[in-house]
C-alpha cells in the first residue's frame, strides 16, 4: 500500500476520510509485520485520524 499523505486528505468531507481510515484498516489487518505495506498502512491511519480530528476542532465551515 502507498502512503496516504497529509495535504491529500486537505480537501476531503470527513465522511470521505470515515471511509479512507475504514479501508485502510481492512488492508492493514492482511499486512504481515515489519514490511514497509505495513508501515504505510499505518503512517496513513495516523495521517487520516488527524485529519478526522482537524474537521472536529474546526466545525463546519460557516
Amino acid at each position: 500500500m502507498r502512503l496516504i499523505v497529509a495535504s491529500e486528505l486537505d480537501n476531503l468531507p470527513e465522511t470521505a476520510l470515515h471511509s479512507k481510515f475504514y479501508r485502510v484498516q481492512q488492508e492493514l489487518a492482511f499486512t504481515e509485520p515489519d514490511t514497509t505495506e505495513r508501515a504505510n498502512a499505518l503512517a496513513s491511519l495516523e495521517n487520516i485520524n488527524r485529519a478526522i480530528i482537524t474537521r472536529r476542532v474546526k466545525g463546519p465551515g460557516f
